[in-house]
């Protein structure tokens, strides 16, 4: 007879699973910390927004929309979509477990990109699925890689456009491509977090093809530009029947009211966003172009933020820059999790910010 359980044990594989790690906060003995890890936005939030999250605060004895029906008739409201296929969460992150939670189960696989996003790993694994990884060509997407891997087993595709940690992306064109390669049973899901910053004419992030089509999703956040990152807020835009599914699994009250109100507030600030936009798309080559002068490689980025590769060389290598630039209040983040040990991955942060990373960099390359 087996030995007696002394305590409730999980079912297999929660263990195994490596929890999602954050970027850094921190830098013991800086006197100032830039913390430049998590694709923060330099600007914070529109004051409107923090306006309405204060003066939500009178109402904190209440229970919010169940539905989150004012923040999603907002968001229909901006982008011209159908309310009933919007569905809210506590940041793209639950929006994403959701979707995982409500189409992937035992036996069944998840399929993204070598250098996606962690998330899409742990709400396999944590649904019960098997995670699949599709190789990438010059650290950018490959859609006849991810064709190719595609199995009667396959539930959901997940595309990160632009993708975190590389700040890479793809072609509407070839997403399109993708979505006409895959079964109608396959789900697609189009994750756009980063979508305000991208200046491509050939960018896309999604909404034609949910609008079309049964088998797309389209998440998004407020974490991003929206400088909301706190109060975590996100959503997406799905099929009626995805919808659906979606509403049933959520919590009753999975979006909390003040951040409603203070996204609501803030998508209607477009001199803010704009800002926002302006500020990267001066800082973002710019500091691209200074850090390639130190003879670093940088992967070209369509987000607010960018890859810096390192060499091998000892004292040089993307750990050594890791610790140096720590002692400098200067955080980063490491992406060997992402299977890239030799890179760190930098956000944009204000003119000060950008200024010292220089400075810093250059004084580790030339140590």
């Amino acid at each position: 007879m087996s030995a007696e359980l002394t305590r409730p044990i999980p079912r297999p594989g929660v263990l195994a699973i490596e929890a999602y790690v954050p970027g850094k906060s921190s830098a013991p003995g800086a006197a100032k910390i830039y913390k430049l890890s998590s694709n923060e936005t330099p600007l914070g939030p529109p004051p409107a927004a923090i306006d309405a999250f204060k003066k939500a605060a009178d109402e904190l004895e209440f229970y919010p929309d169940g539905s989150s029906k004012p923040l999603r008739e907002a968001i229909a409201n901006r982008f011209g979509l159908d309310p009933a296929r919007i569905v809210c969460g506590s940041g793209s992150d639950e929006i994403l477990s959701l979707i995982t939670n409500a189409y992937i189960g035992p036996g069944d696989e998840g399929l993204y990109s070598e250098h996606g996003f962690l998330v899409y790993k742990l709400a396999i694994l944590a649904a019960g699925g098997t995670p699949v990884v599709a190789p990438e060509k010059n650290l950018t997407t490959d859609v006849d890689a991810i064709l190719a891997r595609v199995t009667p087993k396959t539930k959901i595709v997940y595309l990160a456009n632009p993708n975190n940690p590389t700040g890479t992306y793809i072609p509407f064109e070839d997403v399109k491509r993708l979505h006409a390669g895959l079964p109608k049973n396959v789900l697609l899901v189009l994750d756009a977090a980063y979508a305000e910053y991208v200046r491509r004419n050939d960018y896309a992030a999604g909404i034609e093809l949910v609008s079309e089509f049964e088998n797309v999703v389209m998440t998004r956040t407020f974490s991003k530009i929206y400088g909301l990152a706190l109060l975590r807020l996100g959503w997406c835009y799905a099929p009626a029947g995805v919808a659906d599914a979606l509403n049933r699994i959520r919590g009753p009250f999975n979006v909390n009211g003040p951040a409603m109100a203070a996204g609501i507030a803030a998508m209607a600030d477009d001199t803010h966003i704009a800002k926002a936009i302006a500020h990267n798309d001066k800082w973002l080559p710019w500091v691209t172009q200074e850090v390639e002068k130190l003879g670093l490689k940088v992967t070209p980025s369509v987000g607010n933020f960018m890859l810096i590769h390192f060499p091998k060389t000892p004292g040089k290598t993307a750990k050594d820059a890791d610790a140096f630039l720590s002692q400098c209040g200067l955080i980063l983040r490491a992406v060997g999790a992402y299977g890239l040990p030799d890179a760190l991955r930098l956000t944009i942060g204000n003119e000060e910010a950008n200024r010292h990373l220089i400075a810093a960099l250059t004084d580790f390359m030339g140590a």
